[in-house]
């Protein structure tokens, strides 16, 4: 196990966020249990130092697994660590930050997701959550206002009725009631979610790739031509060979994204 950043003693503090390599999956956990998670600046960069580092490890990480030391995913920003506009532009960054990993990202989301919880969980890919979890974003009780990014984003991963109920109402919703609308994937914990990651970390990396880059370039209303190139060079690449061999020969395919 790694940190996204090392005290120099131990009479620091702990380190904001958890990194953990299993296989082809990398575990990153945010780690401020006793404020319940809640994402101050620190917090921030050190998820995008996370993505920095997945983007430059390759093909030796194939899924991502978000999620957050008990009790909570996250309860939000942290209202004491937040410097306004550098925050809400660097949270932004990795808000977009986990859509552009080139391999699937799960959150696996427990307790509260609420505020900059549910937008780490909505710029994910896929979500497992216990029925119990929460989400909402209470931005009409504190008077404020969320970006267009959630704004879009919420109402392309959980549905703009549930949208317009989270954000017009401040509505929370519960882990169980989103799966039923299909805003979380899966119910479970987080060792339903490493192990989904495990098993997609076995399919081919181009294809998923350049699926994630059409979606994203959808939910944000951009062009496809990104995608009709990884597109192309996922049907003339070496996993597809692989994966109509493997096909023929009634075998489990091996994809090295080549």
């Amino acid at each position: 196990m790694s940190d996204a950043t090392t005290p120099s003693s131990p009479n620091q503090p702990e380190v904001p966020v958890r990194v953990e390599r299993v296989g082809l999956v990398e575990i990153i956990t945010i780690n401020r249990p006793d404020r319940r998670n809640a994402v101050d600046h620190a917090t921030v960069l050190a998820l995008r130092e996370c993505q920095r580092a997945i983007e430059a490890a390759g093909a030796d990480v194939r899924a991502v697994v978000l999620t957050g030391a008990p009790p909570a995913f996250s309860a939000g920003a942290d209202l004491n660590g937040v410097e306004a506009g550098q925050f809400a532009t660097d949270l932004g960054s990795v808000l977009a930050g986990f859509g552009a990993l080139r391999m699937p990202v799960i959150a696996a989301i427990a307790g509260p997701a609420l505020g900059a919880g549910t937008q780490l969980a909505i710029a994910t890919d896929l979500r497992v959550a216990a029925p119990d979890s929460t989400f909402g974003i209470p931005a009409a009780k504190l008077g404020l206002a969320v970006d267009a990014w959630t704004l879009q984003r919420l109402a392309a991963e959980f549905g703009a009725a549930t949208a317009r109920a989270m954000l017009v109402a401040a509505e929370n919703l519960d882990g169980k009631t989103l799966h039923r609308t299909g805003g979380v994937h899966r119910l479970g914990g987080l060792d339903e979610a490493v192990d989904w990651a495990h098993s997609l970390s076995r399919l081919a990396p181009l294809t998923m790739s350049a699926h994630k880059l059409g979606l994203e370039a959808i939910a944000a209303d951009n062009p496809l031509d990104g995608f009709a190139a990884a597109r192309t060079a996922a049907w003339g690449s070496a996993d597809a060979e692989e994966g109509r061999t493997a096909f023929l020969e009634k075998r489990r395919p091996t994809f090295r994204g080549e």
